[in-house]
This record gives structure tokens, C-alpha cells and sequence, in this order.
């Protein structure tokens, strides 16, 4: 199987079971949005859909979380993990974003990455599915169905994203991202993997094998 058949028969096999495909994260805008992804870190979406209610309920813009302190803002997201961290980096980026942004999320990646407490993964995803703007965030779902496709080395998230991005085509990326992220945990866990029910992986497997036994049979 070449690289261009896996590549084809991953779109397709993910748009067979997944034409439809939400955001995992429970949003309503671009900031919502943010604040989620952040909380994310280290965190199950689950757990981060029982908090953010909570959360932005008494803040879901920068000037009502800004009146916030940081104690306030770590007391409520606690739950998250690593309340110290993401609470200060959403008092502080909220501050940022009324001083230099009048209040709004910036649409440019640079911009986000220089907010606290905003790293490249979660500055991709928000200008792929707040803005559209194509990007390949890479979480351990990707990262894992990447390496058992044999599509990259899985030595670490950058090479993965590189990867990605050089072998699926552009105007695929913002959707087939998130295909990807349902079918790791549905068919493609880290643990209690059995190779039978992962559809993509299994059958990429068989027809390698059967390649490479029919290269060796012509050798």
C-alpha cells in the first residue's frame, strides 16, 4: 500500500463514519473557545465540558473574567489540573486581549502563541475552528494513529504536524483533524487497542503485509 493509497483510504474511511463532525470542546465563540482549548491541557474535553459552564457562567468574555482574580479563576477550574498555571494564564491573557486586541480573540497565530499559557496546539486549533484558517493541531489521538498508519516516525507532535501537513491536502485539514481525534477514541485507543476493530490501522496493516510478501516473493 503506497502512502498516496493510505492517505486516500484514511479520507475516505473517516469521511464514511464521520461526514458530520462536532468540535469536542463546548463553545459559543472564539474566546470560549480559547479558554477551553487551555483548560484542555492534560485534561479530558469531558471534564473540561463539566467546568467551563461553570466558568463562564460568571465570565465568558475578557473584561468579566479580567474582574476576576487569579484565586477565583484557579477555585473554579481546579478539576482541570494545573489550576496555577492556566488560571494565571487566563487572567493574564484576558487582560491582554482588552489592552491590545479591544476585547477580541486575534485571527493571526503568532498573536495567540504570544498569550500566556497558549501554546502552538491550542493557538492552531482556535484559528482552525474559530477562524477557519487551515492548521493541523496534533493531540495524542493524532500523534498515535500517525505512527500505527505509519504516516510519520511519531518521534515527537512537531514531525507528526509536519507530517500531516505535507501528505493530506490543505483544505482537509481543519475537518480531518478532528475526524481523527473521534476515531482514536473510538476505534484507535491507547489502551485496550485490539487491532480487529480498528478499521484504518487493520486494514493498512493487511495489504503492507501483502505488499511487502509480494516484493520479497518477486526478490
Amino acid at each position: 500500500m503506497t502512502q498516496k493509497e493510505k492517505v486516500a483510504f484514511v479520507i475516505d474511511t473517516l469521511e464514511n463514519l464521520y461526514p458530520e463532525v462536532p468540535i469536542p470542546l463546548d463553545h459559543k465563540d472564539p474566546y470560549t473557545l480559547l479558554i477551553a482549548v487551555l483548560l484542555s491541557a492534560q485534561c479530558t474535553d469531558v471534564r473540561v465540558n463539566q467546568i467551563t459552564p461553570k466558568l463562564f457562567a460568571i465570565a465568558d468574555n475578557p473584561y468579566d473574567m479580567a474582574k476576576l482574580t487569579i484565586e477565583e479563576i484557579a477555585d473554579i477550574i481546579r478539576p482541570c489540573g494545573l489550576s496555577p498555571m492556566k488560571s494565571k494564564g487566563i487572567y493574564g491573557l484576558s487582560h491582554i486581549l482588552i489592552d491590545k486586541y479591544n476585547g477580541e480573540v486575534p485571527a493571526d497565530m503568532s498573536a495567540l502563541e504570544s498569550l500566556p499559557a497558549v501554546g502552538h496546539k491550542t493557538a492552531s486549533v482556535v484559528m482552525s475552528q474559530a477562524f477557519g484558517v487551515p492548521a493541523f493541531p496534533v493531540d495524542t489521538h493524532i500523534h498515535r494513529l500517525m505512527y500505527r498508519w505509519n504516516l510519520s516516525s511519531g518521534k515527537n507532535v512537531v514531525q507528526t504536524e509536519n507530517d500531516a501537513k505535507r501528505i493530506f491536502p490543505e483544505d482537509k485539514w481543519n475537518k480531518l483533524h478532528l475526524q481523527m481525534i473521534w476515531y482514536g477514541r473510538e476505534y484507535s485507543p491507547a489502551r485496550g487497542w485490539k487491532l480487529e476493530k480498528d478499521i484504518i490501522t487493520s486494514k493498512i496493516a493487511k495489504k503492507t503485509m501483502i505488499t511487502e510478501l509480494l516484493k520479497n516473493h518477486k526478490q
